[in-house]
């Protein structure tokens, strides 16, 4: 154990965030993960165009009745830096409160960055910033206080990804302080079925690039519980298109054939980097589950991915994605926790049009996109509501104004 180890692990010992655990829940992170049963997604729950209005535990219990209305059991965090997250926590709790039936469990990240991250600073890759042990000590903190509802902590964001340059880190620090926790674990000062990981891109994890086939990476991948991998298709069409357009043979299709075929491409696209990741992980030794942390489908872009762009970005493409990674996750005992909820503007606050806001199931106005009109015609969102709005269609559910939007892409792909 080095020297940060004893450092941190003083530091819980003196301000005594937590103490020794015996109660658990029935349901574990080993029997949620794979469980069709219990979908997952990605939730922040901010409503205005910066974070520093925290979203309140009454605005968090909107989110989760809708959310639980279409079935939504599990849900992704990123940071405990904000209230967001104690907030969501206690929302959780109270609802279980006040129904005994209601179910929502955490995936409680933190956050993790390199020293001098987001400054003009030399980045130190391989050092901590000043935040690190703090984020993993609330994480650690909430995960005791409620450890009905915490079920995994997921340390660090896309924090190995070389192309994070703002924050990015070796992957030595990540495996520190999972090594940490998996410590405290076994001291019993956390749950012994919470569920340890790190949530990033398929590259991170060994599924690309083998500039990523590093000592520590094999290590990490030995020290969690499983791998939460990130496969983002959406962000490649723009990238590395290959996999992306209309083939020579589908030229005779209609648009929305042509435009399904093409949906179809990017879920095998996703499969791919997911045999990827398997395929390294099996080749140092390793069998860990590997589930999906984060994939998901911008509906908007004035940017690259928009009609100037690859084309990509609607809301009957969105759809299609999502109900085609879910049919493959589902089937397939992989648990996907879809990019996300709710539409977040603070995202990308310059640039109310560009794709980082506009990745939710449902918009800033309480709108139900394309992918969740079902769900409006079941009734199963009847009388719940976001920001006073009840809960309808987007485009006022003419299909016909959705598809003015949708383009089919122009690549042509050889056959």
């Amino acid at each position: 154990m080095n020297k940060l180890f004893f450092i941190t692990i003083y530091l819980v010992a003196a301000c005594n965030p937590f103490k020794k655990v015996s109660l658990h829940s029935n349901m574990t992170a080993a029997k949620l993960l794979g469980n069709p049963n219990y979908q997952a997604i990605c939730y922040g729950g901010y409503r205005s165009q910066t974070r520093d209005t925290e979203p309140s535990v009454a605005e968090i219990k909107e989110d989760l009745k809708i959310l639980a209305a279409i079935n939504i059991k599990f849900l992704r965090t990123y940071n405990v830096h904000h209230k967001e997250a104690s907030n969501l926590l206690q929302a959780i709790a109270e609802l279980k409160k006040e129904d005994s039936k209601f179910e929502m469990y955490v995936m409680l990240g933190a956050w993790i960055d390199c020293k001098n991250a987001w400054t003009d600073k030399t980045h130190v890759r391989n050092e901590d910033s000043e935040r690190n042990s703090v984020e993993i000590t609330e994480a650690a903190r909430l995960a005791n206080e409620y450890p009905d509802i915490v079920k995994i902590i997921s340390v660090g964001n896309e924090a190995m990804v070389k192309w994070a340059w703002a924050y990015y880190v070796d992957p030595n620090i990540i495996l520190k302080w999972v090594s940490l926790l998996q410590d405290l674990k076994k001291q019993h000062y956390l749950p012994k079925n919470l569920w340890i990981t790190s949530s990033d891109n398929f590259a991170s994890w060994g599924g690309g690039d083998k500039e990523y086939h590093v000592e520590d990476l094999n290590k990490l991948i030995k020290a969690v519980d499983y791998i939460s991998m990130h496969t983002y298709p959406m962000h490649d069409t723009h990238y590395n298109p290959a996999f992306w357009g209309i083939k020579e043979i589908e030229q005779q299709l209609t648009e929305k054939e042509k435009i399904n075929s093409a949906m179809k491409r990017t879920v095998d696209y996703a499969k791919m980097q997911y045999q990827g990741v398997l395929s390294y992980m099996k080749s140092i030794g390793a069998n860990k589950p590997v589930h999906l942390g984060e994939t998901g489908w911008a509906t908007q872009s004035n940017e690259q991915y928009g009609n100037n762009g690859s084309k990509a970005s609607d809301e009957y493409k969105s759809a299609k994605y999502y109900e085609l990674i879910r049919n493959w996750t589902n089937t397939t005992g992989i648990t996907c926790f879809y990019f996300e909820a709710f539409d977040e503007s603070w995202k990308n606050s310059n640039n109310p049009m560009g794709s980082e806001n506009h990745f939710g199931l449902i918009d800033r106005q309480s709108q139900a996109k394309y992918a969740l009109w079902g769900a409006v015609d079941k009734g199963v969102l009847n009388g719940l509501k976001r920001n006073g709005k009840s809960i309808v269609k987007s485009f006022n559910g003419d299909e016909k104004k959705m598809w003015f939007d949708v383009k089919v892409p122009s690549n042509i792909l050889k056959n």
